[in-house]
């Protein structure tokens, strides 16, 4: 007995263009799926945000910390720079005292070096070795305050000066200006630009004018 064919072509799971047909459960898992992961991240998101947000007070107090610390560090670095200049300067203002009294001290002898090369006149030629031999002294010791900083001042001829000089005498004279240093009595020392003694001078005053007679009272005074 022939069998007869359908009159309806066999069905198969191709389409006509040949591709296959999509699964619908398959479908749905991948919707299931997008949508799991869309919601965890959003949860995932939410969750870093709350912890931004709880961190947020912590945060801003190490700041705090932080910037307190910096400027703390900067107090003590400004205290510290001016304890350091301040200790310099009271060391060198002690030295600068102690070097200043020191010098003091030897300026009497300077004095009398002086006094005696002035005043002592050699006679014969022991005398000049002597005289020659204290002078070799007194030039080193001069040679020395020179190092020291210190120069002697040169008064005779300039007007007086209260801050320079001492006025111990006054000699009326017409030949120079009123207030002009005729001699210098004692030395005077500067020690760097500052006085170390004061140079005491005789200085120049006006000379007073002699009454001029005249005949009647030179007359009388005859008499």
């Amino acid at each position: 007995m022939q069998t007869m064919n359908s009159d309806f072509p066999e069905q198969n799971n191709t389409s006509t263009s040949g591709s296959e047909v999509a699964d619908p459960s398959a479908v749905a898992t991948n919707d299931v799926s997008s949508y799991a992961s869309t919601s965890d991240n959003s949860v995932n998101a939410d969750a870093a945000s709350d912890d931004a947000n709880a961190m947020a007070p912590q945060i801003d107090s190490l700041k705090a910390q932080l910037e307190a610390s910096g400027n703390q560090y900067t107090r003590l670095v400004a205290d510290f720079d001016n304890y350091r200049k301040r200790t310099q300067k009271e060391k060198d203002d002690l030295d600068a005292l102690v070097k200043r009294n020191t010098i003091t001290e030897l300026l009497p002898v300077v004095d009398n070096f002086e006094r005696a090369r002035a005043h002592i006149k050699p006679q014969n030629d022991s005398e000049m070795a002597i005289h020659k031999s204290y002078q070799g002294v007194y030039k080193q010791l001069v040679d020395s305050l020179k190092r020291l900083g210190v120069s002697p001042m040169r008064p005779e001829g300039q007007p007086f000066d209260p801050n320079l000089h001492e006025a111990v005498l006054r000699e009326p004279t017409d030949e120079h200006p009123e207030g002009t240093v005729l001699e210098e009595l004692v030395r005077g020392y500067f020690l760097g630009e500052r006085v170390l003694r004061h140079a005491m001078v005789k200085v120049a005053a006006p000379k007073e004018d002699t009454p001029v007679l005249d005949d009647t009272q030179s007359s009388a005074a005859d008499s």
